[in-house]
């Protein structure tokens, strides 16, 4: 569906009535927006909550042989911290910049919207919740790694640095290697973030105890809210 003129097509799942607090989630590479709609339907959080799941545009993926899917950016080569399609990044972060702007115009407030997202969902999460202007309610980042790392400390906002992150990898992530992902949140801590780590015996996937580590997670977050 869409809501807003401009704006990435989307599912929209509420659960509870008028909810204050909203979430965006991205999927990952090749999927679309259904990727995790089950999974918020099993959540069990303690407040009314809207989730916003985006669908990627579809482009050429150079490392899949420039065969044409959804995806929030680029990936050139298999070592995807290398040759990173930063205008692409970028151009996303924009788009995920206007989910959030819809959100503040229904009336939620910024530190009631989360950020979430797999894989290179995830990438495009931490991009855009780091450099947004002002606190979130925190950035769920899953089996995914920081993209951009070298221009952090140049692009982060203040603000974001109050963002809590919620950082989830499994030890046998055969796309999005768990150095990556384990070098990416120590980079974020050691720049003064929020870090929460938490690791699964998994490959590039979800798994359910990793589904309840998340619903216990917002679970504190929304509470303390």
């Amino acid at each position: 569906m869409t809501d807003t003129a401009g704006i990435l097509p989307h599912i929209v799942l509420d659960k509870g009535k008028a909810p204050h607090h909203s979430i965006i989630w991205l999927h990952g590479l090749g999927a679309d927006g259904s990727d995790f709609v089950e999974v918020a339907e099993q959540m069990n959080l303690p407040v009314a909550m809207r989730f916003i799941f985006p669908h990627a545009p579809k482009q050429p993926v150079t490392i899949n042989g420039g065969f044409i899917m959804r995806a929030w950016y680029d990936i050139t080569e298999i070592d995807i911290a290398a040759r990173q399609d930063a205008a692409g990044i970028q151009a996303s972060q924009l788009e995920i910049g206007k989910f959030i702007a819809q959100e503040k115009i229904r009336g939620i407030s910024e530190e009631n919207i989360y950020l979430a997202g797999f894989s290179q969902g995830g990438a495009i999460a931490l991009h855009t919740g780091l450099r947004h202007p002002a606190k979130l309610g925190g950035i769920l980042a899953l089996s995914t790694y920081l993209p951009l790392a070298e221009m952090m400390s140049q692009e982060v906002s203040l603000s974001a640095k109050n963002t809590p992150v919620f950082f989830a990898h499994g030890r046998h992530d055969p796309v999005v290697p768990y150095a990556l992902g384990k070098m990416s949140a120590e980079k974020l801590q050691q720049h003064g973030h929020q870090v929460e780590w938490h690791e699964y015996d998994m490959p590039h996937s979800v798994c359910m105890e990793e589904i309840s580590d998340i619903e216990k997670w917002l679970t504190r977050r929304l509470s303390q809210a």
